[in-house]
């Protein structure tokens, strides 16, 4: 990924926590069945392995899991906020008019090698703490323990589960950083009136350590 040193971010916490947030990521890999790319829900356990182990599924008629039963690196791409920038917000247009159009976004790539498993346990337990992840928020959550046994073994038998042990985590936080500072708070101004406040408060907050 090109990676300008004013749109990196090093802290950890934060890229976890875009990964926790926006859970769905594209599970990408080249092996014997050619490139492939799925888009999938993942469960992140930051403690486990030396960079924090990912967890999700794959269908089993899906043939990307038949190149992880060997093992097989992959790469997983999470999308964060994003939207497109106007010239019109930028105080520099009024000034001299030399601005063009632009997108901000944040996206965190993670590396690690990917490994299939088929243990019906261990599915059970994946998929209780997939739902339990996302469930939590609702006011009424479901479990996997709600529904009849037999019904849940029976699903399982469907699915292979994929392991991916992370050994690099990267991520780009493109939020104006390199605007000056009239025209940061002209792109903080514009997308909050367009009800886009999660991006507007990462230009504010962001742009404040921006050189």
């Amino acid at each position: 990924m090109y990676q300008p040193e004013h749109f990196r971010l090093h802290e950890r916490d934060a890229l976890h926590d875009v990964m926790r947030t926006h859970p769905l990521g594209q599970l990408i890999s080249a092996g014997a069945s050619g490139l492939q790319a799925n888009p999938v829900p993942f469960v992140l356990h930051a403690d486990e392995g030396d960079q924090g182990v990912l967890r999700t599924h794959l269908a089993r008629p899906n043939a990307q899991w038949r190149d992880f039963v060997d093992g097989c690196d992959v790469l997983v791409v999470f999308q964060g906020p994003q939207g497109y920038v106007t010239p019109s917000w930028y105080a520099s247009k009024k000034e001299h008019g030399k601005v063009v159009p632009t997108w901000n976004y944040v996206t965190v790539q993670v590396r690690g090698r990917a490994v299939a498993i088929q243990v019906g346990q261990w599915l059970v337990r994946h998929v209780s703490t997939m739902s339990d992840q996302q469930e939590k928020p609702l006011e009424h959550p479901w479990a996997v323990s709600d529904a009849p046994e037999p019904f849940i073994t029976a699903l399982t038998r469907g699915i292979v589960g994929v392991e991916i042990a992370i050994t690099d985590i990267t991520g780009k936080f493109k939020m104006s950083q390199n605007r000056p500072e009239a025209d940061r708070h002209g792109v903080v101004t514009g997308m909050a009136a367009q009800g886009a406040t999660d991006m507007a408060a990462l230009v504010s907050r962001l742009g404040e350590a921006a050189p």
